[in-house]
């Protein structure tokens, strides 16, 4: 073979070589997916895991942890790598009966977790080969609710059966006295009183059942506060009257707010008729209103016995009363202030309590005034609507001691008071 013959026959050779070459490289690429760009589904899983807002942990046979989500640390049944031993035993019951089961995992201590959930409540399922998962949840919003509606009902219970017992009892005493006219009609009269003060607790049930949920009024229409205040002093008028108590208020001012107007009544006078009933014979109240940045304003200013700091917090709630035999000789529910604080809520605004044991009490009613938050700003006037209400330096309203101080016509400092504020439902 001659050398030219040689050459072609390399050549053919490598040619060869090369196409067998690709074809296999093709041939392999093909047998071999590639990866896809992104997470991968384990990857997914984690994040799924991590996420939820459950805590989530993952046993093996002997109860050690295996997998598990910052959830779980926060809820308290994952301490250092290792499950509550409730959540273990519940997990080695589900391993042997096949069967979901239901294990309550709350804090045993409650001190110890600070203001961490209360109640916590979780389902351990078989996962197979010696698996289980707890999956726990953060139940103390309806434990809390749950523990409040049976006290409303108690409540309830005890404040409609003090008045239908009465009556009874008063209705025997008419019977038994009955060839007696000046004793009939002294226990009719008080027949009379807690007939009206049981249709007063009826209605307010009704009124506080309308407003429990604290959620804003869907129609709102505009509000002459002048209007709100005159109103509510002709329903306290004749109280304060009888107490001998004189009602001062200040000059019409105009401001217009946006909400319900016999809702706002209903609680202006509410603020009033508790003024009247916690003041002395011929102790004087007073009314003002002004606008404080976004909000109009309306104190309630009375010089009677005050409010201990430890019941501050507390007058807004359900029957409670600070003086409950004072309360109940005025014909008082205990749910007036509770009223009041909903439809604040309800109007997106709040009430205030500025109080001192001795000297009196404030309560100022802030709701949001016309237009506030629908128009923007002037250039110029961003700062005076932003700016708070006037506060001094321990963060009590100046308005509504300025008023204080001059209904009782004499400077009063700082020292003994609290101011508490409330915007909605707790």
């Amino acid at each position: 073979m001659t050398a030219l013959g040689y050459t072609a026959l390399i050549i053919g050779v490598l040619a060869i070589g090369v196409a067998a070459g690709f074809l296999a490289a093709r041939a392999t690429s093909h047998r071999t997916p590639r990866r896809p760009a992104g997470p991968t589904v384990a990857d997914l899983l984690q994040r799924l895991v991590h996420a939820t807002n459950n805590g989530i942990v993952v046993l093996n046979r002997f109860g050690d942890v295996v997998l598990h989500n910052p959830r779980a640390d926060e809820l308290g049944f994952v301490r250092d790598n290792q499950a509550d031993v409730r959540a273990r035993t519940a997990a080695g019951q589900a391993l042997e009966s096949g069967e979901p089961v239901a294990v309550d995992l709350s804090p045993v201590n409650r001190s110890l977790r600070g203001r961490g959930p209360a109640a916590v409540h979780g389902e351990v399922r078989p996962l197979g080969d010696g698996f289980t998962v707890i999956d726990a949840g953060d139940e103390s919003d309806a434990v809390r609710l749950e523990a409040t509606r049976r006290d409303f009902v108690a409540n309830v219970s005890h404040e409609l059966k003090t008045p239908v017992g009465a009556l009874a009892l008063l209705a025997e005493a008419v019977l038994d006295a009955a060839d007696d006219p000046e004793e009939v009609r002294r226990f009719s009269t008080k027949i009379l009183h807690e007939s009206t003060r049981l249709g007063t607790l009826v209605s307010e049930l009704i009124a506080l059942s309308r407003l429990q949920g604290a959620e804003r009024l869907p129609e709102l229409t505009t509000v002459e506060v002048d209007a709100v205040i005159e109103e509510a002093l002709g329903r306290s008028r004749v109280a304060a009257e009888s107490a001998g108590i004189e009602i001062a208020v200040d000059e019409p001012t105009g401001l217009l707010l946006d909400g319900d107007s016999t809702l706002l009544v209903t609680a202006l006078s509410n603020l009033i008729d508790n003024a009247v009933s916690y003041s002395p014979h011929g102790s004087p109240v007073s009314i003002s209103r002004r606008m404080a940045g976004e909000f109009v304003e309306i104190a309630v200013t009375d010089r009677g016995i005050g409010i201990e700091p430890q019941h501050q917090q507390r007058v807004f709630e359900r029957f409670f009363r600070v003086d409950p035999a004072r309360s109940r000789a005025t014909g008082g529910t205990g749910l007036g202030l509770a009223i009041v604080k909903h439809v604040a809520a309800n109007h997106g605004g709040e009430v205030k309590l500025w109080s001192r044991p001795g000297t009196g009490s404030t309560f100022t009613l802030r709701i949001p005034r016309h237009g506030a938050g629908q128009e923007e700003a002037e250039p110029g006037a961003a700062g005076e609507q932003e700016q708070p209400a006037d506060e001094d330096e321990q963060g009590h309203d100046r308005h509504a001691t300025a008023d204080r101080d001059r209904g009782a016509g004499r400077a009063v400092t700082d020292s003994g008071s609290t101011t508490v504020e409330t915007g909605g439902v707790r």
